[in-house]
């Protein structure tokens, strides 16, 4: 609020000082204007006050969700001014999620899937309520995150069960492409760790 004031005061203070000037715009007239130094001065250290309060108030955002320390100030203040409509969020949303291109939004502005830029789509294990944040976008933000790496966690698990009863061609066409990585690797290394173990450098060559 405070801040919010003094925006205002120079906002007002710049307008009279232009105003003062359409008359007779020439130079040497509009530099006579009585305190016109004194009022820019005054302009600009209460300017001065409102960036610090500014980064201050951005800095306890940043403090709560981290991620956002990988957007611009004026990215963020993008995304912290969409209080009302979740869904406007998107845009922003690869600089602090890399993988996630989008989100699934149902009727009621629950966030139900996230999308890659592949195009592939994860159904959340647990739905998120952004209208429940009641506006604090980094609120809803951070149970994103946590439900983000739940439901990764919940599919990984399952594609794992799943990888041993199916062929590999249908298998590696029901998950996705993170997925299909990350139980390839596991199993990998599963499989070299065991036959180091069984037989040596031999076991691994077979």
């Amino acid at each position: 609020p405070t801040e919010g004031q003094m925006f205002r005061d120079v906002d007002k203070a710049w307008r009279a000082l232009v105003g003062g000037c359409i008359h007779d715009p020439k130079a040497l007239v509009v530099f006579k204007q009585e305190g016109m130094l004194q009022t820019l001065q005054d302009c600009n250290d209460k300017l001065e006050s409102v960036q610090k309060g500014l980064n201050d108030y951005l800095e306890t955002k940043r403090l709560y969700f981290p991620r956002f320390f990988f957007l611009s100030n004026d990215n963020l203040l993008e995304i912290l001014s969409e209080t009302k409509d979740p869904a406007k969020v998107q845009p922003h949303l690869n600089k602090a999620f890399e993988g996630i291109n989008g989100l699934e939004f149902a009727s009621d502005k629950k966030i139900t899937g996230i999308l890659s830029q592949q195009g592939e789509k994860l159904e959340v294990t647990t739905v998120v309520d952004p209208m429940m944040a009641h506006g604090n976008v980094e609120v809803w933000l951070v149970e994103l995150e946590e439900t983000m790496v739940e439901t990764v966690r919940d599919i990984m698990l399952r594609s794992a069960d799943d990888y041993t009863a199916k062929s590999f061609v249908d298998w590696i066409q029901v998950w996705q492409g993170q997925i299909v990585l990350g139980v390839m690797n596991l199993y990998w290394t599963r499989e070299v760790f065991e036959a180091l173990s069984s037989e040596g450098n031999a076991g691994v060559e077979k």
